[in-house]
């Protein structure tokens, strides 16, 4: 696929939530004629006749060239680039619909941030397993981006990552526009830790902001949370210059600090002493870090690494401890060298 032609690429993008319908919608309106595929009728029958999702991005009138549908061959058939965005827990279950329609030749564009609970894959990891297609046809797109603000055409940047840099070219120049920019990179687990951990972190954040612990204590949270997504995106092989780029501080100070981040909410809700039950009852979108702390938690006992802000996290949402004694716990830590490769 060269890119004297990439303006003539057949798009489709699976997934009509915020960030894949603010995506869906960038596509549009560059010019391509994008087929959405939709899970809910009603988010369908919204982008058909109203150019709105009213659940997911309510407010933001979307492109004419957006085609909404329900079935999958019809939205897939014929199409020489695929982005999927959807939930990390239905990746597969979406994967398997996915199966029978793509051609042989699509190149495939992750834009889902998480991990898999049972398998601990990255979410490429679960397409190339369930698809069979080749990593060189596969890309990662991240980075610090409100779907809210994408939408809106505020200036944005974030990274595209594949193995193939051919296949990272083409998507950067399939996605960007004279407000989001996009850069390249070959690290696809660095892009894709960075991306997932990071919401297992902003829970944490908003946790500091639901206290009312001041910002000092925010700081030191996010920059602690760096440490630990890049000690374990080092021991699966990752590029360390990922962590300092848009797929991670970046990504992970958006995240952490940003009213629109729903991660950030919940934690920030656990820290004025909501329960998590009646914070997930409140809400229709997806928190990923919610179910991604269970999979970091475990990812990093395989990998031997130490993750405390991650794993009490986990203990607040799962084990029924409360933020102020994660807190403590974490404060009377064995004192350390700052740099020490825990």
């Amino acid at each position: 696929m060269c890119l004297d032609r990439v303006d003539e690429l057949k798009v489709a993008v699976v997934g009509a939530g915020s960030w894949g319908t603010a995506l869906a919608h960038l596509l549009a309106a560059k010019g391509y004629r994008v087929d959405l595929w939709v899970y809910e009728p009603e988010v369908r029958d919204g982008i058909a006749h109203m150019r709105e999702n009213p659940v997911f991005l309510p407010g933001i009138p979307l492109s004419e060239n957006l085609f909404p549908s329900c079935d999958m061959k019809a939205v897939l058939g014929g199409k020489d680039l695929v982005l999927v965005v959807v939930p990390s827990h239905v990746m597969r279950s979406t994967a398997a619909l996915m199966l029978p329609h793509l051609g042989a030749e699509t190149v495939v564009v992750s834009a889902s941030k998480g991990i898999e609970n049972d398998t601990l894959m990255t979410m490429t990891g679960v397409l190339k397993e369930s698809l069979g297609i080749a990593a060189e046809r596969m890309a990662v797109l991240s980075g610090p981006s409100f779907a809210r603000e994408v939408a809106r055409n505020v200036p944005t940047l974030v990274t595209v990552a594949s193995s193939d840099i051919q296949t990272a070219v083409l998507v950067q120049h399939v996605f960007a526009t004279p407000y989001f920019r996009v850069y390249t990179n070959g690290d696809v687990i660095g892009v894709e830790l960075g991306g997932s951990v990071k919401n297992v972190i902003a829970i944490a954040a908003g946790m500091i902001d639901g206290m009312e612990l001041g910002l000092d204590t925010r700081a030191a949270l996010i920059t602690r949370g760096l440490a630990e997504i890049r000690r374990l995106g080092l021991k699966m092989g990752a590029n360390p210059h990922t962590f300092a780029g848009l797929a991670g501080v970046g990504d992970l100070i958006l995240t952490c600090t940003g009213e629109l981040s729903r991660n950030h909410s919940v934690g920030k809700k656990l820290g004025q002493g909501m329960r998590l039950s009646e914070i997930l009852a409140e809400m229709k979108m997806v928190a990923e870090g919610v179910k991604t702390s269970r999979s970091v938690v475990a990812l990093a006992r395989k990998m031997g690494v130490e993750m405390p802000i991650s794993t009490e996290v986990y203990n607040i949402l799962y084990e029924d401890c409360s933020p102020k004694e994660a807190l403590f716990r974490l404060m009377t830590r064995d004192l350390k060298h700052e740099y020490e490769e825990e």
